[in-house]
């Protein structure tokens, strides 16, 4: 995986070399800065610090991490927070870019950030993560290493912005709406067998009524829901009636599909693509190479040359899924894909509504996803 975030001390996280958010004279101050000389040996690393000297705004100079889970200490100083109309948001995307071109000189595999300068220097939390991911996008289209942000707490992660503004509205309906079919439409349907005729779930006034008040409910309060099933069902607007006797129809003619004459060797014979062969092919088709789909994917060279060699390749779900973004697939393209793996996107899950909002929105970018779905405390795309 070549870019994640965590929840966690950047002290107790294991990488090749751990970036410090430093003063720019040869001192620690509070926030990670202190938490950094604490844990690798104040002392030590103070030498090392001294031999430095001043280090500019948005520049950034190495030490050894002494004590820590890591090789190096990459010290960076970021700005303080002004008004935006300072430079302040270049001298953190220098903070980023110099910061990965030092750890790529010293041949460093894995580096931590912390979310520079929005601890002390003030500097606004979702700008600086979308300075952060936009640098780490730009780095790792052309350099294997794996990049980790680590925030401390909730409040360390903020999105904000148009891409994001419609996540939580679209889950919401989306999960809503389907526990409003399964809870109220099919209750319904079920009355109608016993009565023989019930107004049930294709009401729009009752539809809205049980939305409502499902959302009042919580969504999980199901024998608070069945009183507001039965109201609804009196409801004098309904506009949609369904007969006992259709409903019990329908499954039967369902069944009686004929199907005589078909093998199992016969339909073994017919098996369609699989979903390596649909992978390669819509790879093919687009245009794209090998390399800029699997790091669009946000997985490694070694995993794709597994998928490469092996026609038969069962993906996880989480892997289908980044592919499919990968390629920039329509939502059916996507659903095609996924089904060729044994997949589905689901509206009881949250992880699929996300990816779905996202695809319906042409928002295609790895890592802008994986903001939402850390968010929303999901699993990452390419983990």
């Amino acid at each position: 995986m070549a870019f994640r975030i965590i929840r966690n001390d950047i002290t107790k996280v294991s990488a090749d070399a751990i970036v410090n958010t430093a003063n720019p004279r040869p001192r620690y101050v509070s926030g990670t800065d202190y938490a950094i000389y604490m844990a690798a040996g104040a002392d030590e690393l103070l030498k090392e610090r001294q031999k430095i000297g001043n280090i500019e705004t948005g520049q950034a100079a190495v030490t050894p991490a002494f004590a820590l889970s890591a090789k190096y200490i990459i010290h960076t100083v970021g700005p303080e927070w002004v008004d935006g109309e300072h430079g302040e948001r270049e001298a953190v995307k220098s903070c980023y870019e110099n910061s990965l071109c030092l750890a790529k000189d010293l041949g460093c595999e894995s580096i931590a950030f912390p979310l520079i300068a929005t601890g002390v220097y003030g500097f606004p939390k979702a700008d600086a993560l979308q300075i952060a991911v936009t640098v780490f996008s730009e780095f790792l289209s052309d350099t294997d290493m794996e990049i980790i942000l680590v925030v401390f707490d909730e409040d360390s992660f903020v999105l904000s912005g148009k891409i994001f503004s419609g996540v939580d509205a679209f889950i919401d309906e989306n999960y809503v709406s389907e526990k409003m079919d399964s809870e109220y439409t099919l209750g319904a349907s079920a009355a109608a067998f016993s009565v023989g005729s019930i107004p049930i779930g294709e009401s729009r006034r009752g539809r809205r009524l049980f939305k409502d008040a499902f959302r009042r409910l919580g969504r999980k309060d199901s024998a608070r829901a069945e009183s507001i099933k039965a109201d609804i069902a009196d409801d004098e607007e309904c506009d949609g009636e369904y007969d006992a006797e259709p409903l019990m129809e329908a499954p039967m003619a369902m069944a009686s599909t004929d199907r005589a004459g078909r093998s199992l060797n016969d339909l073994l014979d017919n098996v369609s693509e699989t979903w390596q062969e649909s992978l390669l092919r819509l790879i093919d088709e687009k245009g794209y190479t090998d390399t800029e789909v699997y790091k669009r994917a946000n997985v490694d060279r070694k995993l794709f040359s597994k998928i490469r060699s092996n026609s038969q390749y069962q993906p996880k779900k989480i892997t289908a899924v980044a592919f499919a973004l990968a390629l920039k697939l329509s939502l059916d393209e996507t659903k095609d894909l996924l089904g060729r793996a044994g997949y589905a996107l689901s509206p009881s899950s949250h992880f699929d509504l996300i990816i779905e909002y996202f695809i319906e929105q042409g928002v295609y970018d790895t890592y802008t996803i994986n903001l939402a779905l850390f968010e929303h405390k999901q699993p990452l795309l390419g983990e």
